[in-house]
């Protein structure tokens, strides 16, 4: 017998009293467990995403809503952006500062457009505090997930506190399921056998995040 008969005799064993007709939300399942870990505070909860988000190694800045288009502009010429991915949706305001070469994404840009321009700036769709996470949907200013993940710079702006939840729980009640999700913790890193870490692999290889109130 191998290990796949066990496995799936171990599960009919399991499943030998449920009638045949009997559907997964006709038995409630009780989840008294707790949905978040964090205080019920947005100001808690910005500083809890800080500090997470600088625990990824990603850079964190912080301003009011007035100030966001000279924050955008200050990141990007201290990264020495000279050409900006622009997804469709951005709100224009964010670059007004800004005033290297931007590239729109209509048409579709090539991969390798992608991978020449210095910068990409976007929402996000949501960021979870306990995590550090920062969920992209392919929303209204976060483009189709290859223009998070190609360009080496990765600048996101968050609305705090609209889009900052406490809990991956919180934040699955608020995502469509049917949406390209793509969650996002730090830059992009992995690490060899000898746990060397190397950074850029999957994605961007460094991450400003701006939060921005009002």
């Amino acid at each position: 017998m191998s290990s796949r008969d066990i496995v799936l005799g171990r599960i009919r064993a399991a499943l030998s009293d449920v009638p045949g007709e009997e559907r997964p939300e006709d038995v409630p399942v009780p989840r008294e467990y707790w949905a978040a870990h964090a205080p019920d505070d947005p100001g808690g909860l910005l500083d809890l995403l800080q500090d997470r988000l600088a625990e990824y190694r990603a850079t964190v800045h912080r301003c009011d809503a007035a100030a966001l288009p000279e924050t955008v502009a200050a990141v990007l010429a201290r990264r020495g952006a000279r050409t900006v991915v622009v997804p469709e949706g951005l709100p224009a305001q964010w670059l007004t500062a800004f005033a290297a070469t931007r590239l729109g994404d209509t048409p579709p840009l090539s991969p390798q457009a992608c991978d020449t321009a210095d910068s990409v700036v976007t929402s996000c769709a949501l960021a979870i505090a306990e995590t550090g996470t920062i969920v992209l949907d392919g929303g209204s200013g976060q483009g189709r997930r290859a223009l998070s993940l190609i360009p080496d710079h990765h600048l996101c702006v968050v609305r705090a506190p609209e889009q900052v939840v406490a809990s991956v729980p919180a934040a699955v009640a608020r995502l469509a399921p049917t949406r390209p999700l793509t969650w996002i913790s730090g830059p992009s890193a992995t690490s060899d056998i000898e746990l060397e870490r190397v950074e850029g692999v999957h994605g961007p290889r460094t991450l400003d995040v701006v939060l921005v109130r009002g």
